[in-house]
């Protein structure tokens, strides 16, 4: 048996024999025990009055829910990339740059791809995003999914290195004097779109929490 399951068994006993938690608290502190092991043991275990001990709900993991959040984690991830980038392509055509001017054939096959990867990921996120708010609605119990907690901080994550990165660009280039209309707007939009995902992913991340 491992350590952690043989810390849970005791827990559950000695609740189940009327011991307080206090005493239970000491004893495995005496024992050895590290202070969080011990809060996450007395935590499994609501402290209501019951004959016997009742856990609290945990998460847990599921090898279809990784599947379609990795797939919806895909999709946000393309969408976003492709969205800035066709934005981009869109603020280099309207703002001309007269010392570089890229406006080529290269610049025609991005705005192409980006066009056709929003074609394709865009619905798909839109779609998946939509089916997990309505299975979360109808089943609250999904809110405690550990891939969906992963899903949502490494979004948070990424989107937080974006506006921190975009930021630190912005400084760069007003302290070596290339801070132009073209590149402000092109910031704007990594502003825009990686505020927007950290903004909604908050929010998720905050009721996912209030789900545990």
């Amino acid at each position: 048996m491992r350590p952690s399951d043989q810390l849970a068994a005791f827990t559950r006993d000695a609740l189940s024999g009327g011991q307080s938690r206090g005493d239970i608290r000491a004893a495995l502190a005496r024992s050895g025990w590290a202070p969080n092991e011990i809060d996450e043991a007395l935590d499994a275990w609501a402290d209501i009055d019951f004959p016997t001990p009742v856990p609290r709900p945990r998460p847990y993991v599921s090898a279809r829910e990784a599947f379609f959040y990795g797939l919806m984690f895909a999709a946000l991830a393309m969408t976003a990339w492709h969205l800035v980038a066709l934005l981009h392509n869109l603020i280099d055509h309207w703002v001309a740059d007269p010392l570089n001017d890229d406006a080529g054939r290269y610049a025609i096959n991005s705005t192409r791809w980006s066009i056709a990867a929003l074609v394709v990921f865009a619905p798909t996120f839109l779609v998946m995003n939509h089916r997990a708010v309505q299975a979360t609605n109808s089943d609250p119990g999904k809110r405690r999914s550990g891939v969906r907690k992963w899903f949502g901080y490494v979004t948070l994550f990424l989107a937080s290195i974006s506006l921190l990165g975009d930021l630190m660009a912005m400084i760069y280039a007003l302290l070596s004097g290339d801070l132009t209309v073209r590149f402000m707007l092109k910031a704007l939009v990594v502003a825009g779109v990686a505020g927007t995902v950290f903004a909604y992913f908050r929010q998720d991340t905050e009721e996912a929490q209030d789900g545990t």
